[in-house]
């Protein structure tokens, strides 16, 4: 092993010494947390534990080499980085374990998420960025195996995009792309697809990335052999390793895990190669250790050999640091025996005063409760049954909120004929404690601090010209890349030939192959590109050729990217838009109709269904000067329509969260979205032939859904209401219904039963014909529509099937 001296010949002796010292002083203190953590656990004062013991000492090692301005995408096991960057206290460990909502003392996500799961606040009160260049950045974890890998690749392609595109305001988020993406998994995760997907593309991308894998030879109970072939990661990729000429490829390092000069070493000279070079390196740690096993869920003993079981507690990095820190003179056994008491006092003093800080508001609450209802029992007719429930409050010495709560909701069950003033305190107490609840448990799922509903309508002059609509689009965006130098849009074909509907045509030439893309086929890391990207001040459009494709992406989608301001509760946001097409296609594989299940597993995420080009061009427009992600669905058959180019490119928006009446009637409400809004259109003039007259209303945004309840004024007119929807039965159809008939009170003013016409329960068979039989045509709109008037109106409307 090499000396100290050969190590840091730069600094002095006794500087050495101190940060060695510093270090496993960081180490022991981390490893004290995962213990006192885990009898947290098995004393049920929390929940669940995972932690990071084993990890210590290749995390230290990271974050010597870790610079303001670089970012993480990580593994829930790296808290002992997050204590070394200064970005976690023991209180702020232990407020996570207990779920305290209170930011300031669980600034990692007030409560939302498990203990392990880490960030750094990057954007102010306002929404405002803050400046990313004085700061070291953790993007927000998830617990989804790999699910950190497609954002890692986006937070490393941003260098890369600061590096070779001129024109964007950098100072807040980068310093020329010097910056690194730094991800850790570990090994077992790396049989994950995202994983795969995330290491190919990087290295085609060539982007200042470190991934580093935490092995220990295990993934919970399964050993390597049954993970990865040859037991190795880095032996499977020994063909992504750089050739002598630095060709594409990855720098590759092997490294022991408990070996801390050999672990300061490789990371220093990884994160030289990736700032420099711009390519990615993967570190493989190997030799590690989980010495309480996976999670509190279970014990390693049970899996382990007695062989084995001895090795980790020979080569636990601690252990062997401990061992290297006496050897080498920098400590002597006593005072590292001192140290160590010391650290164990600073840990129980630190989970002290988290218990209380947490406990304590609880408590408060729980004695104001306690006075009212003890006042209230006074006089009530029922006070034996509060006093119950008095009692029961009484016997909880470490409430939870919802102990406290629930006990005066109950009481509310004996105060039905109580007419005191008393009870009305109790009322207000009730709505205080709602309101708080309702702020630190379902707060910022989206990032509405800009109006969103602004509408500036297109302007057309006596020389608009009418045009093939994909003219409009790709006008629009030309427009957009020509005033936002920040924008940048890729996917598959979305570059040289300008995507698959010519609606990017030309723009790869004009504005270089940073800003308009080529991908290789791989939805879930274009994604993943969106969303690193958006996290670092830039406003991606990650294509997604088809909606049916989306399906790939989903878990990104749904597990990252609609949670993130909300499982920060604001301190991060993440203004991605996914441009993709659907709708009215045929075949199982391209129905394009996937939106009950996209709507039930993106809330967070904007969902709007333009019918028309235009229309889909002024949400791009309006979405860029707004903070929250979004999914924006084109028409694929109405590329070839004919559309007017308005004269105000860039500048016009649709309004988000807003209906439009685009035919009023007086007989029965006609609501739908996207490409069946022309069938429908169809229907309404033979239905007028027949003397019904329609009203029909396009959603447009399906999430937010019609903020300013638009569709029951329409039905207090008609009192009537037909949903129409190309997804099958129960799909987005039940969602609209939902909306308007309980959300918007709609049952009210109708005289006929609600009805939805939707697509059939099997996707759609291939060909025109498979459309025809498949999903709602002109004539089942007209036969239900006429329908429905015959109930109101037999002799008007008489049958005719």
């Amino acid at each position: 092993m090499q000396s100290e001296t050969e190590t840091k010949e730069s600094i002095s002796y006794e500087d050495f010494k101190t940060q060695v010292l510093e270090d496993y002083k960081v180490a022991v203190t981390s490893r004290e947390c995962s213990l006192l953590g885990r009898r947290e656990v098995l004393t049920g004062k929390a929940k669940f534990g995972i932690f990071g013991d084993g990890k210590e000492l290749p995390q230290l090692a990271m974050a010597k080499s870790f610079k303001n301005g670089d970012f993480r995408s990580g593994y829930y096991r790296d808290q002992t980085f997050m204590m070394a960057i200064g970005a976690l206290t023991i209180e702020n460990f232990f407020a996570g374990l207990y779920a305290d909502t209170d930011i300031k003392n669980e600034p990692m996500s007030a409560g939302r998420q498990m203990g392990g799961h880490f960030i750094s606040h990057n954007i102010n009160e306002d929404g405002s960025w803050k400046n990313l260049m004085e700061q070291k950045n953790s993007s927000a974890d998830i617990s989804p195996t790999a699910g950190q890998m497609p954002r890692l690749l986006g937070l490393a392609q941003a260098s890369k995009i600061y590096r070779h595109v001129e024109g964007i305001d950098a100072e807040k988020f980068s310093d020329n792309g010097n910056e690194i993406a730094w991800g850790t998994i570990g090994n077992a995760s790396t049989s994950e697809g995202h994983f795969w997907e995330t290491v190919n593309a990087a290295g085609v991308l060539q982007v200042p990335m470190i991934l580093s894998v935490w092995d220990d030879e295990y993934g919970i109970s399964v050993h390597a052999k049954h993970q990865t072939t040859k037991e190795s990661i880095s032996e499977v990729l020994k063909g992504f390793q750089r050739d002598e000429d630095k060709n594409n490829g990855y720098e590759i390092i092997v490294v022991n895990g408990w070996d801390y000069v050999a672990l300061v070493e490789a990371y220093d000279k990884a994160q030289k190669i990736a700032r420099a070079e711009h390519c990615p390196v993967l570190i493989h740690v190997v030799e590690l250790t989980q010495p309480q096993g996976h999670s509190t869920s279970g014990s390693h003993e049970r899996y382990k050999s007695e062989k084995r079981l001895a090795w980790e507690k020979e080569y636990d990095c601690n252990t062997q640091f401990r061992k290297w820190i006496i050897d080498n003179g920098f400590s002597t056994p006593e005072e590292i025996s001192d140290l160590e008491k010391n650290i164990k006092r600073e840990v129980r003093e630190g989970k002290k005063r988290a218990w209380e800080a947490y406990i304590n508001p609880n408590k408060q609450r729980q004695k104001e409760l306690l006075h009212l209802l003890s006042t209230i029992a006074k006089k009530s007719e029922d006070a034996e049954n509060i006093k119950k429930l008095i009692n029961g409050l009484k016997s909880c010495k470490e409430p939870l909120k919802k102990d406290v709560l629930s006990t005066a909701r109950k009481s509310l069950r004996h105060l039905i004929n109580f007419e005191g003033s008393e009870k009305r305190d109790l009322l207000a107490w009730m709505e205080d404690f709602k309101v708080q609840t309702d702020d630190e448990y379902s707060s910022h799922l989206y990032s509405n601090n800009k109006k969103i509903d602004e509408e500036i309508k297109p302007f057309y002059s006596d020389e608009s010209k009418t045009v093939d609509a994909r003219i409009v689009i790709r006008d629009n965006f030309d427009k957009i890349f020509e005033t936002r130098p920040e924008t940048l849009i890729f996917g598959e074909d979305a570059g040289e030939i300008g995507d698959v509907n010519q609606g990017l045509e030309g723009l790869q030439k004009k504005y270089g192959e940073y800003r308009v893309a080529d991908t290789g086929i791989r939805e879930a890391t274009i994604l993943g590109q969106g969303i690193g990207l958006s996290l670092r001040g830039l406003r991606p459009i990650a294509e997604i050729q088809y909606l049916d494709y989306v399906m790939y992406a989903l878990q990104t989608i749904s597990d990252d990217l609609s949670t993130l301001h909300y499982r920060t509760k604001g301190t991060q946001k993440n203004p991605l838009i996914v441009r993709t097409r659907g709708h009215r296609l045929e075949g199982i594989w391209h129905s394009g109709s996937q939106l009950g299940g996209l709507l039930n597993l993106m809330r967070g995420v904007y969902v709007l269904v333009p019918r028309n080009m235009t229309k889909a061009a002024g949400f791009y427009n309006n979405l860029l000067d707004l903070d929250n992600p979004a999914l924006v669905i084109e028409c694929l058959n109405g590329y070839r329509l004919k559309e007017k180019l308005p004269e105000n490119l860039g500048k016009f928006k649709t309004p988000i969260g807003k209906v439009e009446t685009i035919r009023e009637g007086k007989d029965i409400t006609l609501v739908s979205y996207g490409s069946t809004l022309r069938i429908i259109e169809q229907s309404a003039e033979e239905l007028a032939e027949s003397g019904i007259d329609v009203e029909i209303i396009d959603v447009q945004s399906l999430v937010p859904f019609d903020i300013s309840k638009d569709i029951v004024e329409s039905v207090k007119k008609t009192n009537r209401l037909l949903v129409i929807d190309e997804d099958v039965p129960g799909g987005a159809s039940s969602y609209i219904l939902q909306q308007v008939l309980e959300d918007q009170n709609a049952w009210r003013y109708l005289d006929s039963k609600p009805q939805t016409l939707t697509a059939k329960e099997h996707r759609p068979a291939y060909g025109s014909d498979g459309d025809y039989f498949s999903k709602p045509s002109p004539e089942d709109v007209f036969e239900k529509v006429y329908g429905i008037m015959h109930e109101t109106n037999p002799e008007k409307f008489p049958k005719f099937i």
